[in-house]
């Protein structure tokens, strides 16, 4: 089984750096853009099938990476991105921040003291629904010779490497926050996953 996960195309949101989590927020014109041109470079891929989340952005994100293909396109709710509560919409770079909690920086630079938001969902979390999503993917047997999208978000992605690395929560973003359309290959040997390659950009 290989697995490529792609974090979706970019929305408004993203350009101001609003917290979008579960806010179901579309991707604009570039965003649209960026994932045709990965669906150009991937178009020698041979997908069997895509998994998305539910969420509108990464849905259209698959879509568009789909192209043409005849494949089956999959919604699952664990590779949703992580809530942030009552803080979605709120700006978190420096020039506007406007977030209650001054420490709420802590998320994207020492995740192991970030406090989740009032009505937010615990980084714990994410990692369970992801890890879960990632061990049912192993353990089904009609999938261990497919080719596999999963059209998924920033923080949701990080937790399915996360798991993989098996790194501990102060590790939580490796190597960073990845691109819009960002594509990471996952390949599954002897019943592990192993990280073949991270946050590639094909535009």
């Amino acid at each position: 089984m290989k697995l490529y996960m792609i974090r979706h195309g970019e929305t408004n949101w993203n350009t101001v750096k609003r917290l979008q989590g579960a806010t179901d927020i579309p991707l604009n014109e570039n965003g649209e853009a960026l994932a045709r041109a990965t669906c150009e470079g991937m178009k020698d891929i041979p997908l069997d099938m895509i998994f998305t989340s539910p969420l509108k952005r990464a849905y259209r994100t698959a879509e568009l990476v789909k192209g043409e293909r005849d494949i089956p396109l999959i919604v699952d709710e664990r590779i949703r991105e992580i809530c942030f509560g009552d803080y979605e919409g709120l700006v978190s770079k420096s020039e506007g921040y406007n977030i209650p909690d001054p420490d709420f920086k802590f998320f994207f630079t020492q995740t192991d003291c970030y406090k989740t938001p009032p009505n937010g969902e615990p980084i714990e979390s994410l990692l369970k629904r992801t890890g879960d999503f990632l061990q049912e993917l192993k353990t089904k047997e009609d999938l261990q010779d497919k080719t596999i999208l999963i059209s998924s978000h920033g923080a949701a992605v990080r937790a399915l490497l996360s798991n993989i690395e098996k790194c501990d929560v102060a590790h939580f973003w490796g190597k960073g926050v990845h691109k819009n359309c960002g594509v990471s290959c996952v390949e599954l040997v002897d019943g592990e996953y192993q990280i073949l390659w991270e946050n590639k950009i094909y535009y």
